[in-house]
């Protein structure tokens, strides 16, 4: 798979490049594409690439020193040994000292997992060595709470090192929209099931159909995605068990932390620890209504799984292991066929459609500046007051307020008179940006009804969003 989007991730490496002295620090949940970025940057520059293992320490002191010796041409140092990780980093800095050179130590935590000292040696190695020798140091690593806790936090050795770090995401409709060769509707039920992870995606042609992909890199028991949840909850060692818990129960439908405590037959305070860690991994996240003003301290949270594939992999993969196990593919299929495009699809439509809204709103198509942008509720998502697109550009005092709708058919008015009463009769809104205009959104992949676009060319204040593009009603 080509590199594709991540221009403000390059775009702040280049930056950092340029300085004396710089120090980033990427990580994000495996498969997400951190060594592809780091790799893509690193393409026309002098630099020494050490990717950390599960080994002793001695065997990373042998496999650095001969990426040193490849990369300076020093093939003496192929058979030195070395002790003191200090003496190969003197020599990094040695090399070629007018050059900028850059240094990557990928899967940093594995390091420390074999030696918890080395945060502070390569604290130490920074000071005295690396920052002052035209070196970039680039830490990169996949697990998370290692991440944050050995190179981020107050406590690491490593605090107030970093000039920069980048939490990398997967990447949004858009940047992969742009580049496939689909149809917007085979690209929207594709992003719903890997979510934008680059690893995933390697795993899905654009010349392919989705459900013979589906068959053979999920459904299939030597498929890569057979089994990836496991890897993921395993990676970051944890234990499985309340984890896919706690994943099914959102799956299933339940969003507010007592529904989720309530399906478990378990207490609310024994859950937010795993949940916490959940949302850590990028599994799993806690959504508030646009309006709150504090959404930290919002009683209406709801928890949603925000990694597509996990959803996919609990609504349609988990439940039925025992058959898939016998080689039962059908039962996953016909389940599909009940309620993929109405009910998965249509979901994973919303968040396509914040990202083509925000998308919009930067190339200026949308006069809108959003300085939030999310979904609103009354008091349940599962009830009638919900708006499946709503942001606030406090610049302008604005409010946006849209309806996804993923149908086979041309959306009609009566969609816009129902969100149009729903935005009115909540005095949340009023209360909470009192004096802002109301812009009205409906997102409709298949288009629109005459009476639709009538209404639209009418009305100033209302956007049609047919694909990923406005329809022109003048």
């Amino acid at each position: 798979m080509k590199f594709i989007g991540r221009k403000n991730e390059m775009a702040k490496l280049g930056a950092e490049y340029k300085r004396d002295s710089s120090f980033v620090v990427i990580y994000g949940r495996r498969r997400v594409g951190k060594t592809t970025l780091i790799k893509e940057f690193l393409k026309d520059k002098t630099a020494f690439y050490f990717l950390a293992t599960e080994e002793i320490e001695s065997q990373s002191m042998k496999r650095l020193a001969g990426v040193v010796a490849r990369t300076t041409q020093n093939n003496l140092l192929q058979k030195a040994i070395f002790t003191d990780w200090l003496e190969l980093f003197q020599i990094i800095a040695n090399y070629v000292p007018e050059n900028k050179k850059v240094l990557v130590i990928d899967e940093f935590p594995y390091l420390v997992k074999t030696n918890p000292a080395f945060s502070s040696i390569l604290q130490n190695a920074w000071d005295e060595i690396l920052k002052d020798n035209n070196v970039m140091l680039i830490l990169s690593g996949s697990l998370i709470g290692m991440m944050q806790k050995h190179a981020l936090s107050y406590d690491s050795p490593l605090y107030g090192r970093r000039t920069s770090q980048i939490r990398l995401a997967p990447l949004p409709f858009t940047s992969i929209y742009a580049v496939q060769n689909l149809s917007f509707t085979d690209a929207v039920e594709q992003y719903a099931v890997t979510g934008g992870v680059p690893k995933y995606l390697e795993f899905f042609e654009d010349d392919k159909t989705l459900i013979e992909q589906i068959k053979n890199a999920v459904l299939s028991k030597s498929g890569f995605l057979y089994e990836e949840p496991f890897f993921l909850l395993k990676s970051e060692s944890m234990t499985a068990v309340n984890y896919f818990s706690i994943i099914k129960a959102i799956a299933d439908g339940n969003h507010k932390l007592g529904k989720i405590a309530s399906a478990l037959e378990q207490g609310t305070s024994g859950l937010t620890q795993y949940l916490s860690t959940l949302s850590d991994l990028d599994f799993v996240e806690k959504r508030t209504p646009v309006t709150e003003k504090n959404p930290e301290k919002s009683r209406k949270g709801l928890y949603f799984i925000v990694d597509n594939f996990i959803r996919f992999w609990f609504r349609y993969v988990y439940p039925y292991k025992g058959e898939l196990e016998l080689d039962n593919m059908q039962i996953v299929l016909d389940e599909m066929q009940k309620d993929f495009e109405t009910k998965f699809v249509a979901f994973a439509y919303e968040d396509i459609c914040k990202d083509l809204f925000a998308d919009l709103c930067k190339q200026g198509t949308i006069d809108f500046v959003p300085s939030r942008i999310g979904a609103y509720w009354l008091n349940d998502y599962t009830g009638d007051t919900e708006i499946d697109v709503m942001a606030v550009d406090n610049q302008n005092k604005r409010i946006f307020a849209g309806e996804c709708k993923y149908h086979a058919k041309p959306v009609d008015v009566p969609v816009y008179y129902a969100l149009r009463e729903k935005v009115l009769d909540a005095g949340e809104i009023r209360k909470s940006y009192p004096g802002y205009d109301i812009i009205y959104g409906v997102f409709g992949k298949s288009g629109f009804t005459q009476r639709m676009l009538d209404v639209a060319k009418e009305t100033q204040n209302l956007v049609l969003i047919n694909e990923n593009q406005v329809v022109n009603v003048e």
